[in-house]
Order: C-alpha cells, then sequence, then structure tokens
C-alpha cells in the first residue's frame, strides 16, 4: 500500500502533493514500483494536527479520486478517512476501499458502526484501525484485541461480511515506543483474531527513537526490519511511503513465511 498524503502538515511528507497532476505523477510513479493499492489520505494524522471539516476533506480528495480512476482504471484506491460521509462520496467516485485510523468508531452511538454501514451499502471492503487517544493501558494486550474485536464486531453488526474486513494494530497511535515494539513484535496475536492485517510503520517517530534518527526520510532501515518481523508474523500488506525501497524486502520475507516447512 503507497501512501499519498494529499495534505499540507503530514508528518514527512506534507504539501508534496499540491494538486491534481503531482498526484498523478506520484501514483504512476508508485504503480511502477510496484504498489498494489494507493492509500489518499486528506487529513494528516499526525500528533497536534488540526482537524478538517468533511467539506475541505472532499475538496482535497475528490479530485484526486476521480483522476486517478480516470487514469488508472485498474489500480486499487483506498481512502484514509474516519468520515462516514467523506467515504460515502469517496466510494461514489471511485475509491475501492475505506481505511479506518478510528476502527470505524467515529459517530457511533450504538452498536453499528457508522463507517461499517457505509461499507456494507457499497459492498466495499474496510480496514478498521486500533487507536486511543492515550497511552493508557492496564493489560496491553488484552485491551488491543479487546478493542479490535469490538471495532469488528461493530461492522459486521452494520452489515459487512467478515471477509470484507481487515485489521490494522495501530502503530504510532496512542502507543508508547516500546508498545510500538511490542506490537510489531507480537503481531501474531493480531493476525490470530483471524483477518488480515495491515501495519503501517513507515517513518514514524518510533523507528527514529530506535535509530536516534530525527529524519523521517532516513528510517529507512526501520522500515526495513519492521515490514519483514511484520510479514513473519502473519502481516498482510504493509503500509508504506517509499514503495520501490521496501518491495524486495517484502519479497523477500514473504518469500521466507511461505518457503517449504514454514507455517
Amino acid at each position: 500500500m503507497g501512501i499519498m498524503n494529499l495534505t499540507p502538515d503530514s508528518f514527512s511528507d506534507g504539501g508534496a502533493l499540491p494538486g491534481v497532476d503531482a498526484a498523478l505523477r506520484r501514483a504512476e510513479a508508485m504503480l511502477a514500483e510496484g504498489a498494489d493499492v494507493l492509500d489518499l489520505g486528506a487529513e494528516s494524522t499526525r500528533p497536534g494536527a488540526a482537524p478538517v471539516g468533511a467539506e475541505e476533506e472532499l475538496a482535497r480528495l475528490l479530485p484526486v479520486v476521480r483522476a486517478l480512476r480516470e487514469r488508472f482504471p485498474q489500480s486499487v484506491l483506498s481512502v484514509d478517512t474516519y468520515k462516514p460521509a467523506v467515504a460515502a462520496e469517496a466510494i461514489a467516485a471511485g475509491a475501492d476501499l475505506v481505511n479506518d485510523v478510528e476502527g470505524g468508531r467515529h459517530g457511533a452511538h450504538g452498536d453499528e458502526s457508522p463507517m461499517g454501514l457505509v461499507c456494507a451499502k457499497a459492498r466495499c471492503p474496510l480496514i478498521l484501525m486500533h487507536r486511543r487517544r492515550e497511552a493508557d493501558y492496564r493489560d496491553f494486550w488484552p485491551e488491543i484485541l479487546g478493542d479490535l474485536r469490538a471495532s469488528l464486531r461493530a461492522a459486521m453488526a452494520a452489515g459487512l461480511p467478515r471477509e470484507q474486513l481487515w485489521t490494522d494494530p495501530g502503530f504510532g497511535f496512542g502507543k508508547t515506543p516500546a508498545q510500538n515494539l511490542q506490537l510489531v513484535r507480537e503481531l501474531a496475536k493480531v493476525a490470530a483474531l483471524g483477518f488480515p492485517v495491515l501495519l503501517g510503520t513507515s517513518r514514524k517517530s518510533t523507528l527514529g527513537w530506535v535509530l536516534d534518527e530525527p529524519d523521517p526520510l532516513r528510517r529507512g532501515p526501520g522500515n526495513d526490519v519492521t515490514a519483514a518481523w511484520g510479514i513473519a508474523q502473519g502481516c498482510s500488506m504493509i503500509r508504506v511511503h517509499d514503495v520501490a525501497a521496501i518491495r524486495p524486502v517484502v519479497r523477500m520475507a514473504d518469500a521466507l513465511r511461505r518457503s517449504p516447512g514454514m507455517a
């Protein structure tokens, strides 16, 4: 999954795609490098980022979705949003799946996930990420898995079949650096829930903390190692900024996982 941030304030590449033409060029390059999915985000989720209203998010997002759908009709387009109304319009414009950093919980008042309702109506796959505002865990793994199960139940209660659901453990979202490392080290616990797992560690601050590297663009070794370890633990897709750099790592890790005698 190649990351395409259509924002002015994302943590490592804000403002890099200032318009439709720039987004088309970046998408073409990522697809040529081997991206299977393009993930379009129009609101930054970095710590301290200002919230963006649905109208502004759609103004950034929809022209790019429409242009990509026309230029690359066979590509798989993901929309990184937690707002059901934004997801509905993006799907209508040509998006294929939704990547929800709020786990489908935004605007929920009952047992059904509002994002699940949108995706069920559109027959659209949904990725449910784990997120907390604070790293306030008393019992880390039971709480992580319990939160993910609650998100999955709410999405299925909304009518979304389980085969259209993915999980994401939420590396970098409401966890300490040590907890982020624990997420990747024991990612098999998330895979054991029985849903495909997306892992997104690319350029994040925990990698800089471990490697003593303040520049997000120089955290490539951290990207590589976490991707390989995640695949070994059962991860099904890696979300990255640098598709060309990570592609051989993914191929090698996947070959090792699938080699004779491996689980």
